[in-house]
């Protein structure tokens, strides 16, 4: 929690080991990201997973209003892919221009974690109308369910949260398969737990790569990834059995002690008030 001149509250306490868990975790996207700018991304790019425009509140305005007039679109026109998939965009870029920075760590407003739960709702109404998801929009949303596991107020939320992440960047990695695509799938995977079909998919992203720096490339990201997962999930085993032998409800639980693996991972430092 910040300091007592200020309004933010992070959902996941920094302080204590948690704060080693969250540094590491920090490190290893920062590697990801920064390594993804040269390997090679296919007909898209990166850039295109965040909205590269204004940040402002006038600009989440406009983005809001124009989530209002399609959502009044759909009403008379309900479960229509089109409308669906400009509706998701709409929620993306109204909760991208409501983040909030303070130096290098990014907080979601109350407003914008709003916006982000709606996308995710309309993205949900989406894959229900349609037989052919658009790649794109799942380009954007994977990184916004992210976003929402990264604030997760119990572990059974962050389960449901990375799973749907990466069912979403499947989707982009089977309609546009690259290395960074692949990379990516891989690494949100491995924080799922499902340790086997990771590999299976690091192993996918080597065959893309083109040269031998790449796939070296990707072994560096890749196998801190798996390591720093392979902590995460002993770590949370370690909490259950603690609050349960305390006589708690157990880490799946209680917010407090859920130690979060993508904790500022995407920039984010958690929930503003």
């Amino acid at each position: 929690m910040a300091s007592g001149d200020k309004d933010h509250q992070m959902l996941f306490d920094l302080r204590g080991r948690r704060r080693n868990v969250i540094k590491i975790v920090y490190a290893v996207l920062a590697i990801l990201m920064g390594a993804s700018l040269f390997l090679t991304v296919g007909p898209f790019s990166i850039a295109e997973i965040f909205n590269s425009g204004n940040t402002t509140g006038d600009a989440a305005e406009v983005y809001e209003e124009q989530a209002e007039r399609l959502e009044a679109k759909l009403k008379k026109n309900p479960g229509d892919p089109d409308l669906l998939v400009a509706l998701t965009r709409a929620h993306v870029n109204a909760g991208n221009s409501g983040v909030t920075r303070e130096g290098t760590e990014q907080f979601l407003t109350p407003e914008a974690y709003q916006q982000y739960q709606e996308a995710y709702q309309t993205w949900s109404e989406y894959l229900k109308a349609t037989e052919e998801p658009s790649a794109g929009l799942a380009l954007v949303v994977a990184p916004v369910l992210t976003q929402l596991a990264e604030v997760a107020r119990t572990y059974p939320e962050f389960e449901t949260r990375m799973q749907e992440a990466v069912d979403a960047q499947a989707i982009v990695a089977e309609q546009r398969p690259s290395v960074n695509a692949l990379t990516t799938l891989a690494f949100y995977t491995y924080f799922t737990g499902d340790f086997d079909a990771a590999e299976k998919v690091r192993a996918e992203a080597k065959k893309t790569a083109n040269t031998k720096a790449e796939r070296e490339t990707i072994d560096q990201q890749l196998d801190e990834s798996k390591k720093n997962a392979e902590r995460f999930f002993d770590r949370q085993k370690k909490a259950e059995k603690q609050e349960k032998a305390a006589g708690g409800g157990g880490a799946t639980t209680n917010p407090e002690s859920l130690e979060n693996p993508l904790g500022g991972g995407l920039g984010g430092g958690g929930l503003t008030e």
